[in-house]
């Protein structure tokens, strides 16, 4: 599943093209939505929030769109072949005269009313890459799961936007153990630990993803590059919500 700084990275190029310019174009495939007129709506901005992407338009509504596990936007110049928006995967057409938009594979969308984006996003945590984070919101949220760190790093009611890639990289950098109970781990501890899963993130986002250091994630099997352990591969919550979890079990050693 694509993980915040991937939606960051989408929303930026979104907006990038479609901000501040009428649609001449527009469709929705998704039940619910095919009667949405949205010809001539202007984009006046394109968010992230977590693993979410917000479209917000004049016209007072906002267009949420999720990429789930396969989910992606594709940006072409409009009239190009790229840009005919064909397939039995594309969920969404957006266009102006100069760019198209293309959701493949979106696993939600939906049209809310902007003022009421909260009843779509209200039971997410705090976005770990918001301008102007909430640390002490998040390291409360956290504590609050009970739940071991893997766990409550993934759990987007306590922190949005998290995924297994920095959960993995952020737990080796600071050589935490996945199944640490995260309300045994020191406040400053488990502050530094978020700081720097933000951190990584923000390197990607800056940088493009060939900015991420990835050191055990999806590396099971592999030697440890910091003492040359084995690294491992164990799951972090009940089915059907099972994610994998990449650790050193020397270097992550719990206790």
């Amino acid at each position: 599943m694509p993980e915040g700084d991937v939606v960051a990275l989408t929303a930026r190029r979104l907006d990038a093209a479609l901000t501040g310019r009428p649609f001449v174009r527009a469709e929705l495939r998704w039940p619910g939505t095919g009667g949405a007129q949205l010809v001539g709506a202007v984009p006046e901005a394109v968010l992230p929030y977590g693993k979410h992407l917000l479209m917000r338009l004049d016209t007072g509504w906002t267009l949420r769109t999720h990429l789930r596990m396969d989910g992606s936007w594709y940006v072409a110049r409009t009239g190009t072949r790229e840009a005919a928006g064909s397939g039995a995967f594309v969920r969404a057409v957006l266009a102006n005269e100069t760019w198209t938009a293309t959701g493949h594979r979106l696993g939600m969308l939906d049209l809310v009313r902007t003022r009421d984006e909260h009843v779509i996003l209200g039971h997410l945590g705090p976005d770990i890459l918001a301008a102007q984070w909430e640390p002490d919101v998040i390291l409360d949220r956290l504590v609050a799961t009970g739940a071991p760190l893997a766990e409550a790093l993934l759990d987007q009611r306590a922190v949005a936007g998290i995924g297994t890639l920095y959960v993995a990289e952020g737990l080796f950098a600071t050589r935490l153990n996945p199944w640490e109970p995260v309300a045994q781990v020191p406040r400053p501890v488990l502050a530094r630990l978020v700081a720097v899963i933000r951190g990584q993130m923000q390197q990607a986002v800056a940088g493009g993803l060939g900015a991420r250091v990835v050191h055990v994630h999806n590396r099971a099997g592999q030697r440890c590059p910091r003492c040359r352990s084995v690294i491992v591969r164990e799951l972090a919550r009940q089915p059907p919500e099972q994610r994998p979890v990449f650790f050193c079990p020397t270097c992550q050693r719990a206790g």
